[in-house]
């Protein structure tokens, strides 16, 4: 009897606290019920990505600027200033990059140069922990060598690389000059991002050994930007040019290879020189690998959280100093 004498007020505290709980006012209940589902520490924003964009500060004399902090940056996007969630400065970190290779009639007399010129540029930039990978573009677009961080099987691919040029001459009778055909660089662009770079994280670029004339490609250089944008990848291209060629044809002052250049590399975050002589490739190779090496990684969370898609343009200023940012100019917002 001791034993059921005990055991009953405890009893009788348990079906009165159950027949109570429905009746606890709501405040009570829903701060319950808060302390329990309440995310773990470090949960933010949960179904909103960050943005993060990879960028270069050279001062009015043109050199890398590498001591800023958070505070000497502003990001705008669309117009609208936003947050820098997290900063840091990236020296040394990993890179993924491809090689394209302009194997087209129009390399004929040059594509020797580009190839000592990929070489020296793979000496300079290649470290351990990097991979890279080689494309050749012409009528075709051709893999020459898979992800790897040797620079003798990557240059052995390159040295691989030959002409392929249309048998039929590029040029009909009569007042119209038929343009050349057979440059698929677009293409190539389009390809590289979505079979290889899509699916790697950290930073990515292109390097591009060309004239910058595409003809044939399937793909418009808008679409080839919207692709190395949509994967985040950055576009350099070195401008290897045999002039005489294009003049030959009738293209003459028209040549506009520059200007293809200029805005696959301004849009995307990269650069475009066009080289002439040793100095300048030698330049090339300096202002490339600086700008692939000291980057500030600035990540923000976008104030519009629409899953629309569309083109959002990203603003970079700097608070306290005249220098120029080298960033790529937006992003696309993923999809419903």
């Amino acid at each position: 009897m001791r034993n059921h004498t005990l055991k009953l007020p405890i009893l009788s505290a348990l079906l009165l606290l159950a027949l109570l709980m429905p009746v606890l006012p709501w405040p009570a209940r829903a701060q319950q019920s808060a302390r329990q589902q309440e995310p773990p520490q470090g949960t933010i924003r949960v179904g909103v990505n960050m943005v993060n964009i990879y960028a270069t500060v050279r001062d009015k004399d043109k050199r890398i600027t590498t001591g800023l902090a958070k505070e000497d940056f502003q990001i705008f996007e669309d117009g609208q200033p936003q947050t820098i969630d997290s900063f840091a400065r990236e020296v040394n970190l990993p890179l993924t990059f491809g090689m394209l290779i302009d194997t087209s009639g129009s390399q004929r007399r040059v594509l020797p140069i580009e190839q000592d010129a990929a070489d020296r540029f793979l000496g300079r930039v290649l470290h351990p922990k990097d991979l890279a990978f080689v494309f050749s573009f012409d009528l075709n677009v051709d893999l020459l060598s898979d992800f790897t961080g040797e620079r003798r099987e990557l240059m052995a691919a390159i040295n691989r690389s030959r002409i392929n040029a249309p048998n039929s001459p590029p040029m009909v009778q009569g007042p119209v000059a038929q343009r050349p055909t057979g440059t698929k660089m677009y293409d190539a662009i389009y390809l590289a991002c979505t079979e290889k770079l899509a699916s790697e994280a950290g930073r990515k670029a292109l390097i591009l050994l060309t004239d910058a004339m595409d003809f044939g490609s399937e793909y418009t250089l808008e679409y080839a930007l919207e692709t190395a944008q949509r994967t985040d990848t950055v576009i350099h291209v070195i401008g290897i040019a045999d002039y005489g060629f294009y003049g030959g044809f009738g293209f003459g002052s028209g040549y506009s290879g520059e200007g293809y250049a200029r805005k696959l590399a301004e849009q995307t975050g990269g650069r475009s020189i066009f080289v002439n002589n040793e100095k300048n490739l030698e330049k090339a190779f300096d202002q490339i690998s600086e700008e692939l090496r000291t980057q500030y990684v600035l990540g923000y969370y976008p104030t519009n959280h629409s899953k629309d898609g569309k083109f959002r343009k990203i603003e970079i200023k700097l608070t306290k100093s005249d220098g120029k940012v080298l960033a790529r100019k937006g992003y696309y917002a993923p999809r419903q």
